[in-house]
């Protein structure tokens, strides 16, 4: 069980600074702290019950705090794709715009 809580411990660590970078995107405007905490409690937690050190977990908790805002990123730049639509107007005119 010590290693464990080490490997929490790293992980919350590592969580503090991953999170640092989590900032809004252009596509979306959202930021994706929840998507690099979850990665990075994750990732620590597998790379220290994994290589049975806190180096392991901390290492596993900076990749996964980084793979968890790549894919959160991913998914919601994924989900926010513009649409074309148009519209005639009393001349005959097509116009288009995107929304």
């Amino acid at each position: 069980m010590k290693h464990i809580g080490k490997s929490a411990a790293a992980a919350l660590l590592a969580l503090g600074a991953g999170t640092v970078s989590a900032t809004a995107d252009s596509c979306s405007g959202h930021s994706h702290d929840t998507g690099t905490a979850v990665g990075a409690v994750g990732g620590g937690l597998i790379g220290g019950l994994a290589t049975h050190s806190v180096l392991g977990g901390l290492g596993g908790a900076v990749i996964g705090g980084v793979a968890g805002n790549a894919i959160s990123r991913d998914q919601d730049c994924n989900h926010h794709v513009r649409h074309r639509v148009s519209y005639v107007d009393s001349y005959g005119h097509r116009h288009y715009y995107y929304r």
